[in-house]
């Protein structure tokens, strides 16, 4: 039934058709003379508020309710001459949706600048969705909603997203270390910022229901950084591989044909050589090989060719002076033999440097002190 009948009374009640509507409000355009003895059903899903004389009167439960207002019919309308036949005695009833309004979204319009402590000063985007529900009707209507007609999720989703957006910024510079950590934890993440969050949804008569994370993500060029870093880890011979890739490059051109194909190769024939010249030759591999060591002349086992002791006895492999007795190398300066006490026989003559007196040994070219030829 109508809300301004003359003579009748107001049977009401309210079906949310869209889905997406927090608040109604009956009558829908402006205030009403609900009369003494209107009726009113709320379903489970709903509660209702009686605004009377402009204040918030009773809040209803599930259930069908008589509703009590100075507006008696007929007789308030003649005694509402004097006012237009309108009556003063005004009367609206708010309907709340109290149902969980699922899958409103969350998310940074904007990058949000973070110091990673591994890939330095990045930027991310975080996305994800998040439930609502009315838990505190009258004061959901006072503080948000107001005097209007009707309220839904639009009119608030982007406030919320804002907040949430806030305390996630807030919360991730004071948590995160670096976005390697991030897998496993949006979890976490989600359950602490949502405790963050109470006090700013309970103010206006409204609850988190819940709070997801669906991605946490950096730019496109951190994306890649990203993922050159993880193939770098995982090629262990970048000489090998660059050489690799120009092979299977020059095999690609070969196979494509035309002149595209034939100028490539020819291209990379050029630079083949240039790429491949420090690779050593199946012979001279044979040869270096073979050249690694060579015999002690003293003891006799194999030591490395480029050393100048033998490990295992220490003989001198760098001739400068032998023994004229036993045959054993002797180290510069030596005046006995190490192994059988024998006199040197030669002294080496050393040499003196003419333009800083310097000691030099027989034989050398370049004074080992100031440089001066000799």
């Amino acid at each position: 039934m109508g809300v301004d009948n003359v003579i009748l009374l107001e049977a009401l009640e309210w079906f949310d058709e869209s889905g997406q509507e927090l608040l109604h409000r009956l009558p829908e355009h402006g205030s009403g003379e609900i009369k003494f003895g209107a009726q009113l059903t709320v379903r489970e899903s709903q509660a209702a508020v009686l605004f009377y004389k402009g204040r918030a009167g009773d809040a209803f439960g599930p259930g069908r309710h008589t509703l009590k207002t100075g507006n008696i019919p007929i007789i308030t309308k003649i005694l509402s001459a004097p006012w237009g036949m309108i009556s003063p005695l005004r009367a609206e009833v708010y309907f709340v949706n109290l149902k969980v309004f699922p899958n409103l979204k969350w998310g940074t319009r904007d990058p949000v600048a973070f110091r990673d402590s591994e890939l330095g000063l990045v930027r991310l985007r975080a996305h994800g969705v998040f439930n609502i529900r009315v838990v505190q009707p009258v004061l959901f209507i006072n503080s948000l909603a107001g005097t209007m007609g009707k309220y839904s999720t639009k009119q608030v989703e982007e406030y919320l997203r804002r907040v949430i957006v806030s305390r996630f910024n807030d919360f991730l510079g004071e948590t995160l270390d670096t976005l390697f950590d991030l897998p496993g934890q949006f979890d976490e993440f989600a359950t602490v910022i949502k405790e963050r969050l109470v006090k700013d949804f309970s103010r206006f008569g409204l609850a988190l229901d819940e709070l997801y994370i669906t991605s946490i993500t950096p730019p496109e060029e951190v994306q890649t950084a990203i993922d050159d870093r993880s193939r770098m880890s995982v090629i262990k011979d970048m000489d090998k591989f660059v050489r690799m890739k120009a092979g299977m490059a020059m095999e690609k051109a070969s196979e494509s044909g035309g002149e595209a194909g034939a100028g490539l190769g020819l291209g990379m024939g050029m630079m083949m050589p240039g790429m491949f010249a420090g690779m050593p030759s199946t012979g001279q591999a044979a040869a270096t090989a073979g050249a690694a060591e060579i015999k002690c002349s003293d003891c006799g086992n194999m030591i490395p060719a480029d050393a100048r002791f033998c490990p295992f006895c220490g003989h001198q492999q760098v001739v400068l002076l032998r023994c004229s007795n036993c045959g054993k190398n002797l180290t510069p300066g030596a005046r006995f033999c190490s192994r059988c006490g024998h006199p040197t026989d030669e002294k080496p003559q050393n040499i003196i440097c003419s333009h800083c007196k310097a000691e030099n040994l027989s034989g050398a070219t370049f004074c080992n002190s100031c440089g001066h030829q000799l």
